[in-house]
């Protein structure tokens, strides 16, 4: 196995997660800061992850309404997804990302009894590692190139 970077793909930031060597536990790396309507992607710190990680693929949240059809941010997670395609030549895959976000919130609050300022500042990234991870524990492999 070799290493993945998981995604959890917003409309402002990028939480961004990488997995071990053997494709066993996924950590939170970092956020970054993005801005769709400016068209500016963070592609050039994600240059500098891929640089420093050498992942073989992608693995990006996909925010599935909860009647499971796709709607405006599954798009956008998707289009971002062809952009890393197109910039990196690496495969991506794509994971139902439905309640992650909830469930990073969740842990910070019950569990870490995290202030609603510091969970700001890391639940992208948090969300990003618990997507990567559903996606290992459930055996994914990368097809889409």
């Amino acid at each position: 196995m070799t290493r993945l970077l998981g995604l959890d793909v917003g409309s402002k930031t990028v939480g961004v997660a990488v997995s071990d060597i053997m494709g066993w536990t996924a950590q939170a790396v970092e956020i970054i800061q993005i801005n769709e309507e400016e068209k500016e992607f963070g592609i050039d710190r994600m240059k500098e992850l891929v640089t420093q990680y050498q992942p073989t693929g992608f693995v990006l949240g996909l925010p599935k309404n909860m009647n499971n059809t796709l709607g405006p941010r599954a798009q956008a997670a998707q289009d971002y997804g062809d952009l890393l395609v197109k910039t990196f030549d690496l495969p991506i895959d794509f994971i139902d990302e439905r309640l992650t976000t909830v469930e990073a919130e969740r842990m910070l609050v019950e569990e870490a009894d995290t202030s609603r300022k510091k969970r700001k500042k890391v639940i992208d990234k948090l969300a990003a590692s618990l997507i990567l991870q559903n996606y290992l524990d459930a055996g994914g492999k990368l097809t889409k190139a």
